[in-house]
């Protein structure tokens, strides 16, 4: 792609052929026959003289303090294949008719009348720009015009292996994609959708066809993921990523929080308890990103800091959304129509004198983010994808079916606590060394079997766990001799590959006793760390899907479903849990079941241990199991 000319004067007098040059710049004629060293020589001198006499840069894109602005960001849609919890208000966005959306016509026409003006870099964003069906045709139409440098593009990763290919035979040069999470459980709940294997390989895909770096945008947010920057650091490794944590900042509709924003200088501080010797990098021109590299590592991390310490006097972005506004600021509410002036037979010179308004109004900096987070503004989905935490998610009982953590009828009970920070505690997933190997090594990405409740379970998630005696099958046959142990004692996994694909399906409970203050608590969702109830249900979900990394000679299996269910009993200040699980496989999931309804419970004593310590956990035990080869089993 040629470089940024000057000027569109410029750029003629770099391709003219003719002895006389408009611009002064010194041009001598080649004769036919002389060396071709001499023309590379000529172009070199020509080249050096443009520089130093360079056309002052567009006055329709230059603001009242002086800031030139050569990057244009263009949404391609509003609509998105996720259903984040943090990106979309809390009532949900209403989109934008189709017709009163930009066609690709005049995404191209904007973007070639920028480009003429001094605009070198053009990011794609969305709602998700790759479900446009012509985004790759749109990354080859922009490819043709001269003096583009750059065309990136933002993505959440789900289409992005599928497509890279044929968006980087026309012409796409940078990819940033977001990711929040290295956990595939809290990726699920988060996102409200499956697809961490696919972003994973989109990231793998990047590297594998040569892209470096490959930036990887991660919005840290207090009480989610700011357990996860080491781990995000430590990908860096051996792999050329920018990671670059940004700090959370405030939409409409994301209710933005100060105490949920983690500061640039407390991730800073985090980072370099790990690893002093962590460098800073020499930082670009108009760079929002404060870049840092841990010497020996292949990548780099970087730091977004638009709330604590914003870099407004080098802004150079601009941006366009889905339905043709002109956004000159991310955090302001002015917005003009490029649009409607368009469709009205506007001239070119006619939407230049129109932009230039624009950006001439274009104040000094932002309001600040106390003054931003009760500003009247679009909600992210609506100018590009970005990751913002909701406080308080959609009512539970409203959620799709395909939330692979529905939880239905808790009446009054239904929002999560404004700390989250204890919704994942104690029940982590593998650590980022482990996902590194898993999901960007030398192999190819291996599976990841996600749970969800069935949409004909028991829609009330507090249902009583049943208590009345199942009809007994009989003795199943057992054997006198432990499984896992060979001939000589030492301990051994089973080789269950000659056995038969059945369904299993296994049931499993526990109590907690509570006591009376923790009990009142719980029931009336007053606990300081959260809704007890809801984590321990997502904690119980995650250890299902875990046990093969808990229990060390349980095998990996590919769970279909995973149901938890917690009671609340008065009677003896308790929450009785009962856990359900089902496959089709070599082999049983009944530890899968008893591992759900252990952790369920534990997190329930964690999340009341400060009230309580006199909480005891029993009565774990297995309900009943089907589908082995030595028959059914179900406790009298």
């Amino acid at each position: 792609m040629a470089a940024r000319p000057v000027s569109r004067m410029l750029q003629r007098v770099l391709r003219s052929s003719v002895r006389s040059c408009s611009s002064g710049a010194p041009v001598t004629q080649h004769r036919p026959g002389e060396p071709s060293q001499t023309a590379v020589e000529e172009l070199s001198r020509r080249r050096q003289f443009l520089r130093e006499h360079a056309a002052p840069f567009s006055a329709f894109l230059t603001d009242s303090f002086g800031r030139q602005h050569s990057y244009l960001r263009i949404s391609l849609t509003e609509k998105c294949n996720l259903r984040c919890q943090y990106c979309m208000p809390e009532e949900g966005v209403p989109l934008t008719p189709k017709a009163d959306l930009l066609t690709t016509e005049e995404i191209l026409t904007l973007a070639r009348l920028f480009v003429k003006e001094g605009v070198d870099k053009i990011r794609l964003t969305g709602g998700e720009p790759l479900i446009r069906p012509d985004v790759v045709d749109i990354v080859a139409q922009l490819h043709r015009l001269e003096g583009l440098r750059t065309i990136g593009i933002t993505t959440n990763g789900i289409n992005l292996a599928r497509l890279l290919p044929q968006l980087q035979k026309a012409g796409l040069s940078a990819i940033n994609i977001s990711l929040d999470t290295l956990v595939p459980a809290k990726f699920e709940f988060i996102v409200r959708r499956k697809g961490f294997h696919k972003v994973m390989e989109g990231i793998h895909k990047a590297i594998e066809l040569g892209y470096s770096p490959v930036k990887v945008n991660c919005v840290v947010m207090r009480g989610l993921n700011e357990d996860e920057l080491l781990d995000f650091v430590a990908l860096t490794e051996g792999l050329p990523l920018d990671v670059r944590f940004i700090e959370y900042m405030p939409f409409d509709g994301n209710k933005w929080n100060f105490k949920k924003m983690v500061s640039y200088k407390e991730m800073l501080d985090t980072l370099r308890q790990q690893w002093p010797e962590l460098e800073k990098l020499p930082e670009e021109e108009s760079s929002t990103a404060k870049a840092f590299k841990v010497p020996g590592f292949r990548g780099q991390v970087s730091f977004i800091t638009s709330m604590s310490e914003h870099f407004c006097g080098t802004c150079n972005r601009l941006r366009i959304t889905a339905d043709g506004n002109l956004k000159v600021c991310l955090f302001g509410n002015s917005e003009v129509s490029l649009r409607d002036h368009l469709r009205a037979g506007a001239s070119e010179e006619e939407l230049l004198q129109i932009i230039g308004a624009a950006v001439g109004r274009k104040k000094r900096q932002h309001a600040g983010m106390f003054s931003i987070a009760q500003m009247k503004n679009r909600p992210m989905i609506l100018i590009e994808l970005l990751l913002m935490l909701q406080d308080s998610p959609p009512a539970i009982p409203n959620i799709s079916s395909q939330d692979p953590f529905r939880v239905q009828g808790i009446g009054h009970r239904v929002s999560f606590s404004n700390q989250m920070a204890t919704l994942w505690k104690g029940c982590r997933g593998p650590r980022t060394s482990l996902l590194a190997q898993r999901w960007l090594g030398s192999g190819p990405p291996q599976r990841h079997c996600s749970s969800r409740l069935d949409s004909d379970t028991n829609p009330k998630c507090l249902s009583a766990v049943s208590r009345a005696p199942a009809t007994p099958s009989g003795p199943p046959p057992t054997s006198d001799q432990l499984t896992h142990v060979d001939a000589e004692g030492r301990a051994a996994m089973v080789d269950v590959g000659g056995k038969p694909d059945t369904e299993r399906v296994a049931v499993a409970s526990a109590v907690v006793l509570l006591g009376p203050v923790a009990f009142k608590l719980v029931q009336k969702n007053q606990l300081k760390k959260g809704d007890a109830l809801v984590v321990a249900q997502l904690a119980g979900v995650q250890a299902a899907k875990q046990t093969s990394q808990l229990i060390p000679l349980c095998h990996h299996v590919a769970l279909s479903h995973v149901e938890v269910q917690l009671e609340l009993d008065s009677t003896r200040h308790a929450v009785g849990i009962q856990a359900s699980c089902r496959a089709r496989g070599p082999t049983g999931v009944e530890m899968e079941a008893l591992t759900a309804a252990a952790v369920a419970a534990l997190t329930l004593y964690d999340m009341c241990k400060a009230v309580s310590r006199d909480i005891v956990l029993g009565e774990i035990k297995l309900i009943s199991k089907t589908g082995g080869q030595r028959g059914d089993f179900h406790r009298t």
